[in-house]
């Protein structure tokens, strides 16, 4: 005869909607980089096989979801913040001197931090003979004389010598301009 301590009574057969909802929960952590893709795949297979509720809450229980309040402050809080860089980026960018694109002449522009230079810059990281600048038919060229802090246009550092053209953001070592076009007369 059996006592009544041995008989264990559990609830009906887990329901196919409490299945989804951990595997939609178990999805989710793993693409928000939560859970690796073996645990992710191991939970999934433990999750199918489950039983009871309490084996399903197990699978979860470190992925607490926000609630909608949450989510929605975590969404405005996103937003202001890539709102903040686009907007240090604009100020950063509005607020960089002004170099004016030379006359073309038969001799390229020479920047550098050497007096002889047609534009000295006296920065340290700005080398002796740093850059030229130079019209070739329509183009503006600028070519980097193998200075040691580089030269960019755009971001991009500036290997031999790329086209250029009035808007650009050229920088030479740490002083950085945005190229001016002269204006017609």
């Amino acid at each position: 005869m059996t006592s009544h301590s041995e008989f264990h009574t559990y609830s009906a057969r887990l329901s196919d909607a409490e299945r989804d909802r951990v595997l939609g929960m178990l999805r989710e952590g793993a693409a928000q980089g939560k859970l690796s893709h073996d645990t992710f795949l191991h939970r999934m297979e433990l999750a199918l096989v489950a039983q009871r509720p309490d084996q399903l809450a197990a699978l979860t229980a470190d992925l607490r979801t926000e609630g909608r309040w949450a989510k929605r402050v975590f969404g405005v809080v996103e937003r202001m913040s890539a709102f903040t860089v686009r907007l240090g980026r604009a100020w950063q960018a509005e607020r960089l001197p002004k170099l004016l694109l030379p006359e073309p002449g038969p001799y390229p522009l020479r920047i550098g931090r050497d007096p002889a230079n047609g534009l000295r810059l006296s920065h340290e990281t700005v080398s002796r003979a740093h850059a030229e600048l130079s019209m070739q038919g329509d183009h503006w060229l600028l070519r980097d004389l193998g200075s040691t802090n580089g030269t960019t246009v755009n971001g991009r550092r500036v290997t031999g010598t790329v086209v250029v053209r009035a808007g650009d953001l050229v920088s030479f070592g740490q002083m950085s301009f945005r190229l001016t076009a002269r204006s017609a007369r």
